[in-house]
């Protein structure tokens, strides 16, 4: 087995992040699409079914039944009688929830969602008035107030409706959400741009969005407004009030941003859309401040579960190491933002670091968003509770179902990429694909029993004998290994996170990968205040936590210095778990996996559990 030293990162987590510290490449990957990749293991396949089943039925009857969403688009287009009701970045929701089912189509027929979508879409259009414009709070209740608020998400929520547009084409091959995408995008760039209209978008999205939308129809003006938009930040004199400039993070020229501030979702998207424009243009511009950024998330703002943004006042961040567990805010919307932009960091810099990140957030701070039974959903997710926090079926600001709705069909798209006669294995999910390198057709399955086990096992079956590279990847958790090709033990050290393997491959060649997944103790940097003299426990990919449920003398709880760990798969027991048992002369402690949290009777939880012996605590 290999040895493999590990520098711990110095922030709240104890994940290891090596600083590559080479010189920035544009696209070093690219990642092979969901709809390409067949999601077939234990632990995400029934999570996609469910949510086919569960999860976006539910959410569309919220939207269509329950709320006023689908409804003011019926007003709108002059089919139904009636106010405009809601918030005013309602449609968001919808759009979000159309681009989930889209994600889920794209995998499995079901023609009775399709058609539900397609009568919400025929709503949509018909509500566009005929210079482009769709956006259901203007259009009826301040038809003479567009684009006099740069903070009423109108160009937020066309963001999303554009994801949806594109996702659903790619679905069903209709193109009529589309056309009404692009009629409203070529609208707002004969509005604003170079020598037109200045605008900072109070809420980012839009930026990344129209990056999609010219990859989608090679209109360059799509790119070029994306890009005006990005480099108004801290420009245009926005009519913020001055205290909120952070919040919106217009502080300075989004190029110059040094360190991580303001309403964490926003961020995402704002950083997402940044690593877009440089991937797509080759521009290096923003690349710095995108390093300069990612390291101070993750050194300095991040949670133990990979959730981001501490504070509930502003939904977002505050000074380094401000990280109090009760209190955090960690908002599902976040989470699955930055599993976005680490992806988008991979595909710049090809350092598995930033998968390291996104596979952390993903198993737990993300993961934590729904229920097991696929239709409840945190909006807050903190790392400690008295018993009083709770799933609910929906939230009057209801961007975090929509946004869990549409990650949950599109898991498949961050486990492979695919760069020059090379695959990149970045996640370890049994699955299928097929891939083209350099000419030759290459079948991969991948077996394994992740996150509960280390042994994966590829298979690559390429249509004819080919030389082509697979980097796998080594997980930063991951102390020892081992690989195996055709049987036969690689010796070979990972570079930038990735084991390098380069060889003529032929039909039927495998690949064995065996990583010792024990229990792991570990602190916070000693800047949290809010965890000295306590430790969190994780496994693999996996934070820990415990639950009142299997700790009765909760507030007793203390981990000892002393504590051997024994785990054990319990296949009844939250959908199926490996749980974690820390067995120590004070009294044995129950760890469960983080995200499967509140999923029993209500009860205390903590992540952060205090440390030493019940003589100093």
């Amino acid at each position: 087995m290999h040895n493999r030293t590990i520098i711990p990162i110095v922030t709240a987590i104890a994940v290891a992040c090596v600083s590559c510290g080479r010189t920035a490449g544009i696209s070093a990957n690219e990642p092979v699409p969901f709809s390409e990749v067949e999601v077939c293991d234990d632990f995400w396949q029934p999570r996609i079914l469910s949510h086919a089943g569960v999860t976006l039925p539910f959410c569309l009857d919220q939207c269509e039944v329950q709320t006023s969403r689908v409804r003011n688009f019926k007003i709108a287009a002059g089919l139904e009688q009636g106010e405009w009701q809601g918030l005013f970045y309602d449609d968001s929701d919808l759009f979000k929830m159309i681009e989930g089912a889209a994600y889920s189509l794209q995998m499995q027929k079901a023609p009775e969602v399709e058609c539900r979508v397609d009568s919400i879409i025929s709503y949509i259009a018909a509500a566009q008035n005929e210079e482009g414009y769709v956006d259901t709070y203007y259009l009826l209740a301040h038809p003479d107030e567009k684009w006099t608020d740069m903070d009423k998400h109108e160009m937020y929520c066309g963001g999303h409706m554009i994801e949806a547009a594109i996702a659903y084409y790619h679905a069903t091959g209709k193109r009529t959400l589309l056309e009404v995408a692009e009629k409203w995008a070529d609208y707002i760039c004969s509005i604003f741009g170079e020598g037109k209209r200045d605008w900072v978008p109070g809420h980012p999205e839009i930026e990344l969005a129209l990056v999609k939308l010219y990859r989608e129809t090679g209109k360059k003006e799509y790119l070029y407004l994306s890009h005006f938009l990005l480099e108004e930040r801290g420009r245009c004199k926005a009519d913020w009030k001055e205290d909120y400039r952070e919040y919106y993070v217009d502080v300075e020229p989004v190029s110059e941003l040094t360190h991580i501030c303001g309403h964490a979702v926003r961020c995402m998207y704002l950083f997402a859309g940044m690593a877009d424009y440089a991937t797509q243009t080759g521009d290096t511009s923003y690349i710095p401040a995108l390093d300069r950024l990612w390291e101070n998330v993750v050194y300095a703002k991040m949670y133990q579960t990979g959730g981001i943004g501490s504070s509930r006042v502003n939904e977002g961040f505050t000074e380094d190491y401000d990280l109090p567990n009760r209190e955090a805010y960690c908002e599902t919307c976040a989470s699955v933002g930055m599993v976005m932009w680490g992806q988008r960091m991979n595909m710049l810099k090809g350092d598995a670091k930033y998968v390291d990140v996104l596979e952390r957030v993903m198993y737990n701070g993300a993961l934590a968003g729904i229920s097991l039974s696929s239709d409840r959903f945190f909006y807050v997710n903190p790392l400690a509770s008295d018993g009083d926090h709770h799933r609910k079926p929906w939230y009057g600001t209801a961007c975090c179902p929509s946004q869990i709705s549409r990650f949950l069909p599109s898991i498949g798209g961050y486990v492979y990429a695919l760069s020059d006669k090379t695959l990149w294995v970045n996640l370890f999910v049994g699955s299928k694909t097929e891939v083209e390198l350099d000419g030759c057709k290459v079948a991969i399955s991948q077996e394994t029993s992740y996150p509960w086990d280390g042994a994966v096992f590829l298979k690559l079956d390429p249509s004819s004998p080919a030389v082509f590279s697979v980097k796998l990847r080594i997980p930063s958790w991951c102390h020892d290994w081992q690989i195996k090709v055709n049987g036969l033990k690689v010796n070979c050290s990972p570079e930038y996170g990735y084991v390098h393997i380069h060889r003529k491959w032929r039909t039927g060649d495998t690949i064995t990968l065996d990583m010792d997944m024990p229990v792991l103790v570990e602190s916070a940097d000693p800047k949290v205040k809010a965890d000295l003299g306590r430790r969190a426990v994780s496994r693999g990919p996996l934070v820990y936590c415990i639950e009142e449920a299997d700790n009765p003398d909760f507030d007793a709880s203390v981990l000892s210095p002393d504590a051997t760990f024994k785990t054990e798969f319990r296949p009844e027991l939250l959908g199926g778990i490996c749980t974690v048992t820390a067995v120590q002369d004070e009294g044995n402690l129950s760890f469960i996996p983080y995200y499967a949290w509140d999923n029993r009777e209500p009860g205390k939880m903590e992540v952060w559990v205090r440390y030493g012996t019940s003589d100093n605590n």
